[in-house]
């Protein structure tokens, strides 16, 4: 016999939303199931039923706003509870914003709070870093099962044979988890590229440690169809609505 699943879930594995955001939704009374308003937490119904968000839930997500960073070192992804390193949250000001016509009049003082990074950059890494106020964004980049690529240049020190090569593409495993398959070509004498469908804390790295290779420079130049372009380190830019990942 099926079973009811809480909407909250049923919302974020259809994309529209985030669990955390569903739930403030139905508080609103701004989900429906089979047309019908629900407005009590841990509300359940069947798979097959029709969850929508109303317009006014879709207002409120129109109006969150996702930025790129091109994050410098010494720079932390997430928030520090020890206030030992500056987040790459703290870049996200007025005067680092690097503005384009195409924004339209989008103001760079704009309401910060619930900006989160939406995936992860090492202190010593540079690059493209998302921010993002849409749980939507984040889910789809940082899911399990996202399917969205990131691309990465990495300088290294080190001989690589054929057969090694052949391994970061696809044979290495991290804390005895087989990694996916990977795109890797050198693209100089001492710079490969990287393309990866996950993001296991500090990959990169790891798999050239397991080749014999040591890594002396990392940026991440793309995330799915979103490229880092000529974004100066250090500066940000609002990721515009006919832009997607």
């Amino acid at each position: 016999m099926e079973e009811k699943v809480r909407v909250s879930k049923l919302l974020s594995e259809l994309g529209l939303c985030s669990r955390r955001e569903a739930d403030s939704y139905i508080e609103q009374g701004l989900v429906t199931v089979d047309g019908e308003v629900v407005n009590e937490l841990g509300v359940r119904a069947y798979r097959h039923q029709k969850i929508e968000l109303q317009s006014g839930a879709k207002a409120q997500q129109a109006s969150r706003i996702t930025v790129i960073l091109n994050k410098p070192v010494g720079y932390i992804s997430h928030y520090d509870d020890e206030q030992e390193y500056q987040p790459a949250a703290s870049l996200i000001t007025p005067e680092n914003y690097f503005g384009s016509p195409l924004d339209k009049g989008r103001n760079p003082r704009f309401n910060t709070k619930g900006l989160a990074p939406a995936g992860r950059l090492d202190i010593d890494s540079t690059g493209l870093l998302v921010l993002t106020q849409d749980g939507r964004i984040a889910k789809l980049l940082i899911g399990e099962n996202s399917p969205i690529e990131k691309e990465y240049l990495v300088r290294v020190e080190g001989a690589l044979s054929f057969e090694d090569l052949d391994r970061l593409k696809h044979g290495l495993s991290l804390d005895g988890v087989a990694l996916k398959p990977a795109q890797v070509s050198w693209q100089n004498e001492d710079q490969l590229r990287f393309v990866l469908r996950e993001g296991r804390k500090r990959q990169i790295r790891r798999m050239c440690e397991m080749v014999g290779l040591k890594v002396i420079g990392l940026k991440r130049v793309r995330i799915g169809r979103i490229s880092l372009g000529p974004l100066p380190p250090g500066q940000w830019r609002f990721v515009r609505p006919e832009e997607q990942f």
